[in-house]
């Protein structure tokens, strides 16, 4: 893969893409806040991210996917509501919780039967997810209640060296949470308000929740 980087820039990707293959935990920026990953695939790599964030078991960990291929990978299928907001939002600040597939994991659902995905909107992110292969699950970079890092900094300071490798690459230009809606039911439900208001996604679909 040709990454169009700075030289620094290019080698942490690199470096990160490799690190992640191999079943480390990377954390890198997205075009809302910085994440916390592994491959989705790997169960040791997945504990981790639960202990370096000291986060509860019993809050599930996102996807993210560098494609809609990858979104009907880790989904059992995908709801005729739930392509509109693909259709208008992705790639962006908007996290869709869908029927997971068989493929996902107990440990990033908690045994749920759904599963929570998002295609970002930044360069860098989707060259790693492309790099490695396969979608990765990721969540913010901090502590568990502390606030999400927009800045590498930040992220070593909440984190430090407990991560294989932190990329710097600057601020993330969003600087707010994903918006996660639940289209698994009749009507979609906003889960957290994020990036993406309440008022446009209402203006958007009538009869949201």
């Amino acid at each position: 893969m040709s990454l169009e980087y700075s030289t620094d820039i290019k080698k942490q990707v690199s470096e990160g893409i490799s690190i992640l293959k191999s079943g480390g935990v990377v954390a890198f920026p997205t075009d809302t806040v910085y994440c916390l990953g592994a491959r989705y695939d790997n169960i040791p790599a997945l504990e981790r991210i639960y202990e370096i964030k000291q986060r509860p078991h019993r809050l599930a960990l996102p996807i993210i996917v560098s494609d809609v291929p990858q979104i009907e990978e880790v989904a059992g299928y995908i709801p005729p509501m739930a392509w509109e907001f693909i259709n208008k939002y992705m790639p962006g600040a908007i996290t869709l919780i869908l029927p997971k597939s068989k493929k996902v994991c107990d440990i990033i659902t908690n045994g749920k039967d759904t599963v929570a995905v998002r295609i970002p909107a930044h360069r860098l992110t989707i060259d790693i997810i492309k790099g490695v292969g396969v979608p990765i699950a990721g969540t913010s970079a901090n502590t568990s209640g502390e606030p999400s890092n927009i800045v590498a900094k930040d992220v070593f300071a909440q984190i430090g060296d407990k991560a294989d490798l932190i990329i710097d690459d600057g601020k993330c230009p969003g600087g707010i949470v994903s918006t996660i809606v639940d289209v698994t039911g009749v009507v979609p439900v906003i889960i957290r308000e994020g990036a993406i208001s309440r008022n446009e996604l209402e203006e958007f679909y009538k009869g949201i929740k």
